[in-house]
């Protein structure tokens, strides 16, 4: 019995031994993995709880846009953007916003807003429409110029028909038939060949004077084919 006694006293010895040495740590690294674990819970519950409020702002905006009530749908933008401005719904409502302020009449309100989503929204596709509609409203005030720069920003394969297409038409608004006419046909090569849009690509190709280097009666080239740039590219 005294042998064991003594053989549980070294153990007894070796572990707060080892507990004088390394104690902190390991009091250390469990504290550190409990904050962790509640860091991260907190981290999803905070997000949560800003999606949700942001979806309630965001639906209040979409709500008073389709009312046409602008009053409510800038009060509940303006929350949006300052409170979670960083949230997907933020550029979502910006997008809305534009066209509201757009169909009054507000081009300045409607820029603005695109401005925003290009600017600070994180989402790439989001900024990518917002640069189409800007230099959409950039060319119904017929600043063709700059319309064309906001386009030559780099987007993706997805855009890159309607892009060429809205290139043509701000390209033909300003007298630059044959680039307009490149434009079209690089629109109709990379728009999808089963979209019905075509053929109204095609129609304004037509009224252009047809496809550039291509003989009388030859075909334009398939979706996904090479086409030729517009010479405003970069």
């Amino acid at each position: 019995m005294a042998v064991y006694d003594l053989e549980e006293q070294d153990k007894l010895d070796d572990l707060k031994s080892w507990w004088k040495q390394w104690g902190n740590v390991v009091t250390g690294t469990v504290l550190a993995v409990c904050l962790g674990v509640l860091g991260v819970q907190g981290w999803r519950w905070w997000t949560q709880h800003q999606a949700e409020q942001a979806s309630v702002l965001y639906t209040a905006v979409s709500a008073a846009a389709r009312a046409n009530d602008t009053a409510k749908a800038k009060d509940a933008m303006a929350q949006l953007a300052d409170k979670f401005g960083g949230t997907g719904y933020a550029p979502r409502a910006a997008l809305i916003m534009a066209a509201l302020y757009f169909d009054a009449g507000d081009a300045a309100g409607a820029k603005a807003q695109l401005a925003s989503v290009i600017d600070r929204g994180g989402d790439d596709e989001m900024k990518e429409v917002a640069r189409l509609r800007l230099a959409a409203v950039l060319f119904d005030e017929k600043q063709y110029d700059e319309a064309l720069r906001t386009l030559d920003a780099k987007h993706g394969e997805p855009f890159a028909g309607i892009y060429a297409d809205l290139r043509g038409d701000i390209l033909a608004a300003a007298g630059r038939t044959d680039e307009a006419r490149k434009a079209y046909q690089t629109a109709l090569a990379r728009l999808d060949a089963k979209s019905p849009y075509r053929n109204f690509v095609q129609a304004k190709l037509d009224t252009q004077g047809g496809p550039v280097g291509v003989g009388a009666g030859s075909a334009v080239p398939p979706a996904g084919a090479p086409a030729p740039s517009p010479a405003t590219s970069k």
